[in-house]
């Protein structure tokens, strides 16, 4: 038998654990990068890393919201999925963000987002631990 598929646990646990610390660690990672090339790139390049502060926070409200039980979570995680595909589909399709992938690459970066934004969209309508936690 399974046991309890009600609570924080299992994948609920860790989509709570990626959304508070995963996306502020990728941008805390990667602002320094960005930071140097803000004279270079101007204002679009400030407007996309507003944005992903304000995307990485959404996420941790987002996780916190999940873990602590809150009504409207799972719709604020969704919430903050959809904007984390978003402002990453902005950055790899734009040339105002600074990278390193090689030429050619772009389409298996965007896909491979669209892929992890949309699994745990998916787990999040699914899931019968997500369902029993929030009812």
């Amino acid at each position: 038998m399974r046991g309890d598929s009600s609570g924080i646990g299992g994948w609920l646990l860790f989509l709570c654990r990626l959304l508070i610390v995963w996306q502020p660690l990728n941008l805390a990672v990667t602002a320094p990068t960005v930071l140097d090339s803000l004279a270079l790139r101007g204002r679009p390049l400030a407007v996309l890393l507003v944005a992903r502060v304000l995307v990485a926070a959404l996420g941790i409200a987002a996780g916190l919201a999940l873990q602590n039980r809150r009504d409207g979570a799972v719709r604020l995680a969704q919430g903050a999925l959809i904007a984390s595909a978003a402002i990453d589909l902005v950055i790899y399709t734009t040339p105002y963000y600074p990278n390193n992938r090689p030429p050619g690459d772009t389409p298996f970066y965007v896909a491979a987002s669209l892929a992890f934004h949309g699994v745990w969209l998916v787990y999040l309508v699914r899931s019968r631990r997500v369902r029993n936690t929030f009812a």
